[in-house]
């Protein structure tokens, strides 16, 4: 089915795809409703490892592997509205699932890729909605793209399917992604899972609120600026954004096709660290550059830091340079950095090149075309979120406007000033010019790097907790700048949650905006500042990002590790607090 764009075009899409979705619901059995027997709690708390173990040896089917986290998975829409499509039967009818049966471990499958083991036989892996899978629509939240499905799977799926994972469901993202929130026209707003009056985050929102309420094992994002990392701050899950090349991005589709200033990566998020790990080591080890040409052909290497025992060097970055983290944010870093001190490691304040200037190379390579592409996908009458809009806004406004305004604020607010220069379509030459800026950016972090022989930079992943709903306007796509600049350099960045916000201890003075840190911030950074409120936030999950250089994805997981391990030592235990 195919909507002609014109008039009421829109809506009629929107509804249709939401039925669609409300009747693929209504019509699963009963059984789907009930609570989880004994026997599928138990199942669920199985680890990766071990459901593909079970699977493989016959002691546990499949279909049991799907009824548990398919039940999990609708109590997860019912409280966060973050499905788009759901595959339950789907899942089990690929070949690798369907002849199951005891014994399917001393078996394999021949594949256009090769021979697999089922090395992810049983294991559920939701997908973000831009990522391809045949017969289902990848929407990118934009209307014009309902009732058009895929003609082929991406390379990623493909994978995944081969190696008998189940591919049950899809997710909800924001129109054309580039967002703080996940809301969109055709299927609404998704709600974060702690509260449902703050968001799950974006783009991956829908992934990272079905992967908190246990509905998936995996999800399968995507991520230019911190699109897995922001939600899995704002959830309470784990995530690691690998370096351009290192995981399957083929069949994966953007609202900016064709950008390489900033790498767009696909990236999984994961419920604990140890599943994380392990899927990350399965998918390398199934050569996944068999599937996608885009792929380095680089072997999982096993780093084991804690056997070494050597102690080693992280760097902290406190601030970008834009905005400063906000009370509780900035407590979960320094819980980190304590853990560590305290485990003999070297922990030191870390300053490196201009961030600043980083980012507003990445800023203009984002929006090069001046936010054409982004808008030009948008039907009649459709809308973006709030902080969507705004960035669209300004890059709308004549360069003249915005040159009296970057005159008349460059003395008392020079952040902004800046930004109003920047802000504009560029030429080609002009872009050019922007890809050698990023280069020579890159090898003065290197070399920065090198210097100070660190291990892992440390940071906090946003600079707030979860967002209120509605109020990412004021917080600007510009809060993102503690992920964006790791994009921007393509190093290796995984998220782990800490802690939780507490009202009483992350709390700003009532007269914050009087006193002189409050008066002192620039204005961009008092937009994030006026929607900061711990007393509304508390509870809301913390989290730490830790940074590698390129391609060290392996040695990043083994620094979330030592991290965790660290915690621990000091009975610090991130423990999700999701009411199911």
């Amino acid at each position: 089915m195919l909507f002609s764009f014109s008039g009421y075009a829109h809506q009629r899409a929107c509804l249709w795809k939401q039925k669609e979705r409300q009747s693929q619901i209504d019509s699963l059995p009963a059984i789907y409703s009930t609570p989880l027997s004994l026997s599928e709690e138990k199942i669920h708390a199985l680890s990766i490892s071990q459901l593909v173990s079970r699977c493989r040896s016959g002691a546990i089917a499949p279909s049991a592997v799907m009824m548990a986290y398919a039940k999990k998975t609708l109590v997860a829409q019912h409280a966060t509205n973050c499905v788009t499509d759901i595959m339950f039967d789907e899942s089990l009818s690929i070949p690798s699932v369907a002849n199951w049966g005891p014994g399917v471990d001393s078996e394999t499958q021949v594949t256009e890729a090769g021979t697999h083991d089922h090395s992810l036989l049983g294991v559920p892996v939701s997908i973000k909605d831009t990522v391809d899978i045949v017969g289902h629509d990848t929407t990118i939240g934009y209307s014009r793209n309902v009732a058009r499905p895929a003609s082929a799977s991406s390379a990623i799926v493909r994978l995944l399917q081969d190696a008998g994972a189940l591919v049950h469901v899809k997710t909800t993202v924001p129109t054309g992604l580039l967002a703080l929130e996940t809301t969109s026209d055709i299927f609404g707003r998704t709600t974060n899972p702690y509260n449902p009056n703050h968001t799950a985050g974006a783009s991956t929102g829908g992934g990272g609120a079905l992967v908190a309420y246990g509905g998936s094992k995996i999800e399968i994002g995507t991520d230019v600026g911190g699109s897995v990392r922001i939600p899995a701050h704002f959830c309470g899950i784990w995530s690691l954004k690998g370096s351009a090349g290192r995981f399957p991005m083929w069949g994966s589709s953007s609202s900016m096709m064709g950008l390489e200033g900033v790498p767009i990566v696909a990236s999984p998020l994961a419920g604990n660290l140890v599943d994380l790990e392990e899927f990350w080591k399965r998918v390398v080890l199934s050569e996944p550059w068999r599937y996608d040409h885009t792929c380095v052909p680089m072997p999982w290497k096993f780093v084991n830091l804690q056997v070494e025992g050597r102690k080693l060097k992280w760097g902290i970055m406190w601030e970008d340079g834009v905005i400063p983290p906000s009370p509780a944010c900035r407590r979960a870093l320094t819980m980190v950095a304590s853990a560590l001190r305290k485990q003999g490691h070297e922990v030191v304040d870390f300053h490196p090149p201009n961030v600043f200037e980083g980012l507003k190379i990445a800023y203009q390579l984002l929006f090069a075309d001046g936010g054409k592409q982004v808008a030009s996908q948008l039907s009649p009458r459709e809308a973006f979120g709030v902080s969507t809009s705004s960035i669209l806004d300004l890059l709308n406004l004549s360069r003249f406007v915005k040159k009296v305004l970057a005159f008349f604020t460059r003395s008392s607010d020079p952040i902004s000033a800046e930004i109003y220069d920047i802000m504009h379509a560029k030429t080609i030459v002009e872009d050019r010019k922007l890809i050698a800026a990023r280069d020579e950016y890159r090898a003065r972090w290197h070399q920065k790097w090198t210097e100070d022989g660190l291990d892992f930079v440390l940071t906090v992943p946003h600079v707030l907790p979860a967002l209120e709903n509605g109020t990412s306007k004021q917080a600007t796509l510009l809060s993102a700048g503690y992920t964006c600049i790791f994009s921007l350099l393509d190093y290796t960045a995984g998220v782990l949650p800490v802690t939780f916000v507490d009202k009483i201890v992350d709390a700003l003075p009532k007269d914050f905006a009087s006193t002189p840190q409050g008066k002192s911030l620039n204005g961009v950074a008092k937009g994030a500042f006026s929607v900061y409120d711990a007393e509304k936030m508390h509870g809301l999950p913390l989290g730490v990002q830790v940074a590698g250089r390129r391609l060290e994805e392996e040695k990043v997981l083994e620094g979330m590790k030592l991290i965790e391990a660290a915690l621990r030592e000091q009975g610090t235990v991130f423990v999700p607090q999701v009411r199911m």
